[in-house]
């Protein structure tokens, strides 16, 4: 189906969501002739997502993440919209994909190893000027090399991944485990020895500050720590990026200066080294993204799992649920049952494989056959655990689309 997140709203304007009875129980009226587990879309609340998210941006061009949605009508749809240009994959097959299908400015976020993928790349002019690799070492351009040698192949477009962690004093590395530049020197030195290199061209720098985008500052205990770190963590990255920039573009003329996260969008943006910013996981909002300050996403994915048995009073067991999304294995990966309120996952149990016993007072009025909604805690992942998604709006189903998954595409 074609869809246009632009069109006029049909549900009501002042937000349906905020009234959590009504909203989930229009959800459950909408899917009630839908068997099994469901996934769910509400547009009013996706296209709330995606405009917020431009205005948040202020101007900067989002580059839309791809794990973090994994639907290509959505992607298009977002793309539709301006402030939106380009996608960030993540993974090379998966960006040879979206170069089939009409996409042609498509950066992959993790260097790859992939060298099937790296074939079908090197053989295709068309692709390879659509899509830009990422790197962060010589190791990933001799990579390419091995499969085919310059003047053998098409040039190949590359970006530096350049560390964006905060070395902190006294407590060291503070962020992701990602690239093994970091500094002015190091990321200059690989940028010559990419310029130098026969068959590849140097056309963008991305930086991801995952200790800021990705770290929620409205959680509980310790956001006081949490959002000085981020604080300090963000000067500091603002003159290192500038001076990165500054050193790289002396090198080669970038086309783009990458960063940023749907956590980060702000701060990201008000850089002016940076040309553009990477969000996704706002547009459909995992529960992950609750926990922020200065936005409040819409929860615009969720899936509804049925009871099937009621073990105690208090309790209803639902046909699956465990949907663990990916990091450290703590509670707040789990999914989050959000209607009705006030059930929680056993202790014990937790989201199980093929069932999840769920606790709580009103547990005590589900009956074998009744919904639970549940959000998942990251965006994109729940996109693996079903072929599409319903699309809502005023209370009906009013389309389906596919997920990866529905279409057949298993890329990590």
């Amino acid at each position: 189906m074609s869809l246009d997140l632009l069109a006029p709203q049909q549900a009501a304007a002042e937000r349906p969501w905020m009234h959590p009875a009504a909203f989930w129980q229009s959800m459950t009226d909408a899917v009630a002739d839908v068997s099994g587990p469901v996934g769910a879309v509400h547009l009013g609340a996706l296209r709330y997502n995606a405009l917020d998210m431009a205005v948040r941006a202020g101007g900067v061009p989002i580059r839309v993440a791809s794990k973090s949605v994994r639907v290509r009508e959505i992607v298009d749809a977002t793309l539709a919209i301006a402030g939106y240009h380009g996608i960030l994959a993540f993974t090379l097959p998966e960006a040879l994909w979206l170069a089939q299908n009409g996409h042609d400015d498509l950066v992959v976020g993790y260097p790859t190893a992939d060298r099937a993928a790296l074939a079908q790349l090197v053989a295709d002019a068309g692709a390879a000027a659509r899509i830009t690799l990422m790197v962060d070492s010589v190791d990933q351009l001799d990579l390419v090399d091995g499969i085919a040698a310059p003047g053998r192949r098409p040039v190949i477009r590359v970006c530096i991944d350049a560390d964006a962690s905060w070395r902190a004093p006294g407590l060291g590395h503070v962020g992701v485990r990602r690239s093994p530049v970091h500094d002015v020197a190091e990321v200059a030195a690989l940028g010559r020895a990419i310029a130098a290199r026969d068959g590849f061209a140097l056309v963008g720098l991305m930086m991801y500050e995952a200790q800021i985008a990705g770290q929620p500052d409205h959680d509980g205990a310790g956001d006081t720590v949490i959002r000085w770190m981020q604080r300090r963590s963000g000067h500091e990255l603002l003159a290192r990026r500038a001076a990165i920039v500054d050193a790289l573009r002396a090198i080669a003329p970038l086309e783009f200066v990458n960063g940023g996260g749907t956590g980060s969008i702000e701060l990201t943006a008000s850089d002016p080294s940076v040309t553009e910013v990477t969000a996704g996981s706002g547009l459909l909002a995992g529960h992950l993204f609750d926990r922020y300050r200065v936005f409040e996403p819409a929860p615009a994915a969720a899936f509804a799992l049925e009871v099937v048995r009621k073990p105690a009073a208090d309790i209803a067991t639902v046909l699956g649920g465990g949907w663990i999304a990916s990091g450290p294995p703590v509670a707040s990966r789990q999914p989050l049952p959000v209607w009705p309120e006030g059930l929680h996952t056993l202790g014990r149990e937790g989201a199980g494989e093929v069932q999840t016993p769920l606790q709580g007072e009103s547990a005590r009025a589900l009956k074998v056959g009744d919904r639970v909604w549940f959000r998942h805690a990251k965006s994109g992942e729940l996109a693996e655990r079903v072929n599409g998604y319903r699309l809502v709006e005023a209370g009906r189903v009013v389309g389906e689309v596919s997920t990866y998954r529905g279409e057949g595409k298993a890329f990590l």
